[in-house]
Parts: structure tokens; C-alpha cells; sequence
């Protein structure tokens, strides 16, 4: 696969810093080097691009996991190692309706919007119109658009009933709207929130204890990288612990 103009490109440096950056005629400034990102026109992704003091750069294509970690945000986002478990769980995939309420910076929109393919949808709730218009423009630069659908504020109800495949809560009170999460799914699909304390998980679990919700669960995921000197293997001194909990749940229908 050839690279063409204003094609994105993940951009490695020799030392592992990465940029996510459009080929264009401008060139590109990392902290070491000048790159001239014109010269990778009709280059395949993989190649080789020599800075103008020697040093040398990859140009990779970027997969969604890059996509996710450069794009703009205005909100903390929901981390790749939580979305991944998030998507298996909902089971997101191609042709899929998903709402999600709390749209943020749009990490899991995005997520979401891609794993639904060309003919799937993604209907996303959010009242801070700044944080919809950070999250569109996202979704733009990756071409995701046109499988959103955005609306404002879900006050106690969504317009949707019984015709989602999954319904994910990304907001300070969750409860509120468990209600209107049962009404929106289609019987027997799941339901997931996110909830960074844990009293919050408490007032959801009370919460759903009074509506028609079975096989609730709530975990959190932990993530430790390692070096990768062969000589030196041992794990990172930082790691990636809690981010926030999770909560799963199924729609069931009373007789």
C-alpha cells in the first residue's frame, strides 16, 4: 500500500516517540530532527525517512490503537486496555446499533464507530456541546463520521426503545438513567457503565437491584508494560493501574 498526500502517518522516531502527522509539502520538527514528509509520496508504509541531520524515522500505518492514543481531548478518555474488554462484552461488531451516553473527547465513540463497520450506527448523548464538537472533529480527521449520530442531553429517557444491540454510561450518576438504558435495549442485550469510584459502583448496584438486570458484574482491568532489552527484560517501573471500574449487566424481560 502506497502513502499518498494528506494520507495519515504513524511516525517512529529511532528512539520510539511517535507522532501522528498528514504527509503534506510542510516538513516535520521532532525535538532531534527535520523531517521532509513530501519525499514519502508513493513510498510504501514501512519506509525509511532520513532527517536532514542523519537521524532516522518510520513511517507506519496507524492502526485504531494510534488513533485513539493521539487524538484531541478535552476530557479523560477511556484507555485501549478498558475499551477492548468493553467491546467484547457489548458485542460490538459490524451492522451493530450502540448508544452511549457521555461522549467526552469520543475515545470510545471512536472505538465503537469503527468496530460497527459502514453499516452499523452509534447514537451518542452528550449535553456539553465544546465536548461534541472536540469528539466530531476526531471523528472526522479518521473518517468515522457518518457512522454517528449525535444528540443532547438524555434527561431521564433516550429516544430509542427496544432497538439497540448495547448501551454504555460514561457519566457522574449512572443511576439516573438505568431506566431509560432497560427501555433503549433490545431484550437480553448487555449494558455497560463506567465508574471511576467506588461509591459510585455502590449507588448502581442499588440502583439496579429494583430494575429487570441479570449476570451483573463489576472489575477492573490492570496493565503493566515491559522493556524490551533482551539482555534486561524486566517490567516498566511505572504502570498503568486503576482507571476505573466496570460494570456489566443483561436486559432480561419479566413475565
Amino acid at each position: 500500500m502506497k502513502i499518498n498526500p494528506q494520507d495519515l502517518i504513524l511516525l517512529c522516531t529511532e528512539e520510539g516517540r511517535t507522532y501522528l502527522v498528514e504527509v503534506s509539502k510542510k516538513n516535520f520538527q521532532t525535538h532531534r530532527d527535520n523531517f521532509d514528509l513530501e519525499g514519502l509520496i508513493g513510498k510504501p508504509f514501512g519506509s525509511v525517512l532520513e532527517g536532514a541531520k542523519g537521524s532516522k524515522a518510520f513511517a507506519l500505518k496507524p492502526t485504531i490503537y494510534d488513533f485513539l492514543m493521539k487524538l484531541k481531548r478535552v476530557t479523560q478518555i477511556i484507555y485501549p486496555k478498558d475499551i477492548g474488554y468493553i467491546l467484547l462484552r457489548l458485542n460490538v461488531g459490524p451492522g451493530k446499533t450502540i448508544l452511549e451516553c457521555g461522549t467526552g473527547s469520543g475515545s470510545l465513540l471512536m472505538a465503537f464507530s469503527y468496530a460497527v463497520g459502514p453499516e452499523g450506527r452509534v447514537i451518542s448523548y452528550e449535553k456539553e456541546k465544546r465536548f461534541q464538537n472536540v469528539a466530531k472533529e476526531n471523528l472526522n480527521r479518521f473518517g468515522l463520521a457518518e457512522r454517528v449520530v449525535f444528540k443532547g442531553e438524555a434527561q431521564e429517557k433516550f429516544d430509542e426503545k427496544e432497538e439497540v444491540d448495547a448501551v454504555f454510561l460514561d457519566l457522574k450518576t449512572p443511576w439516573d438513567l438505568l431506566e431509560a438504558a432497560w427501555q433503549a435495549l433490545k431484550p437480553g442485550c448487555p449494558l455497560g457503565i463506567l465508574l471511576p469510584t467506588a461509591n459510585q459502583v455502590s449507588e448502581t448496584l442499588k440502583a439496579m437491584e429494583k430494575l429487570p438486570f441479570a449476570g451483573t458484574e463489576v472489575l477492573e482491568i490492570m496493565l503493566r508494560f515491559y522493556k524490551t532489552n533482551p539482555e534486561r527484560f524486566r517490567p516498566e517501573d511505572r504502570m498503568i493501574g486503576h482507571t476505573a471500574y466496570l460494570l456489566f449487566s443483561r436486559k432480561i424481560v419479566e413475565a
